[in-house]
C-alpha cells in the first residue's frame, strides 16, 4: 500500500512512498501561477510511475505553508477530495517543516545546530520559522527537528537582525536554507547545497513518523497573513429619523 503526498506551497511536488516512507514515484513542476491545471497530470503519472492506483493509496499528505492563498489551496482542497473519496486519512504537514529536515540530512547537521527557513512569500517579504535539530533520525529514519520560534511573515533584512545576530548559543550551527535566502542574499545568505524547495517524499515521510508519534497534523493552511483580493464589506445602513 501506498501514501500520495502533494505539496503546493511553491512549485508543483507530487510523491508517492510506501507505508514505510520508501520512495517509489516523485514528480515535480516549476510552477507557480498553474497549479490547478498542473496538479491533476502530476499526481496520475506519479501513481502510474508507481505502478498503482488510487484505490492502493492509504493516506493522503498536504503541505499546508505558510505560502500565498491560491497555490497553496490547490493542493489542500486536492489532499482533502482525494482522500474522502477514498475513504482514508488526510494529513497535514508544515512545507516549512520538511525544508527543516531536508537540511539535516543534505547539510550533516548535529543535534542542537539549528536552522533558520525562509520562503518566498513575494511583497519583498519572506515566510520563516526557526528550528533546533533533536536527533539525526526518528521513526521512519526523519530527522527531528524542535521549532524554535515561527513560522511567521516579514521583510528578510528584519528577519536578518532579529535571527542572524548573535546565530546560537553555544557556538552550535545555524544553516540558513529556503527559496527565501537566495531572492534576499543581501539579508540572509543560504547554506552551500542547501534545500531550496519542499520535497513532498520528505513531507510524506514526515506526516508518517508523526502518525507513528501520535502527532495531530490537521490540514489547515498556514497563510499567516490576508489573501491580496477580499470580498468588500457590506453596505452602510442609512441611519437618521424620517424627513
Amino acid at each position: 500500500m501506498a501514501v500520495l503526498a502533494i505539496d503546493t506551497s511553491a512549485a508543483v511536488s507530487v510523491a508517492v512512498v510506501d507505508d514505510d516512507g520508501g520512495r517509489l514515484a516523485v514528480r515535480n513542476a516549476d510552477e507557480r501561477r498553474r497549479h490547478a491545471e498542473s496538479l491533476a497530470p502530476l499526481i496520475a503519472d506519479a501513481l502510474a510511475a508507481a505502478g498503482l492506483e488510487r484505490t492502493d493509496l492509504t493516506a493522503v499528505v498536504g503541505g499546508t505553508g505558510p505560502a500565498p492563498f491560491t497555490g497553496l489551496r490547490v493542493g489542500l482542497v486536492t489532499a482533502r477530495t482525494l482522500a474522502l473519496s477514498l475513504g482514508i486519512d488526510v494529513l497535514g504537514v508544515p512545507s516549512i517543516d520538511a525544508l527543516a529536515v531536508e537540511a539535516v540530512a543534505d547539510l550533516g547537521l548535529d543535534p542542537g545546530d539549528e536552522v533558520l527557513v525562509a520562503t518566498d512569500a513575494r511583497r519583498k517579504e519572506v515566510y520563516w520559522a526557526r528550528y533546533r535539530v533533536v536527533a539525526h533520525e526518528g521513526p521512519h529514519g526523519v530527522p527531528v527537528v524542535a521549532v524554535e520560534r515561527g513560522p511567521e511573515v516579514g521583510r528578510a533584512a528584519d528577519v536578518a537582525a532579529s535571527q542572524l545576530d548573535p546565530p546560537t548559543a553555544d557556538g552550535a550551527r545555524l544553516a540558513v536554507v529556503g527559496e527565501g535566502a537566495g531572492l534576499y542574499p543581501d539579508h540572509l545568505v543560504a547554506d552551500e547545497d542547501a534545500p531550496v524547495l519542499p520535497d513532498a517524499t520528505v513531507l510524506a515521510r514526515l506526516a508518517l513518523a508523526r502518525r507513528a508519534e501520535g502527532v495531530d497534523q490537521p490540514t489547515e493552511p498556514l497563510y499567516l497573513r490576508r489573501p491580496d483580493v477580499q470580498e468588500p464589506a457590506g453596505a452602510k445602513r442609512a441611519t437618521g429619523g424620517a424627513a
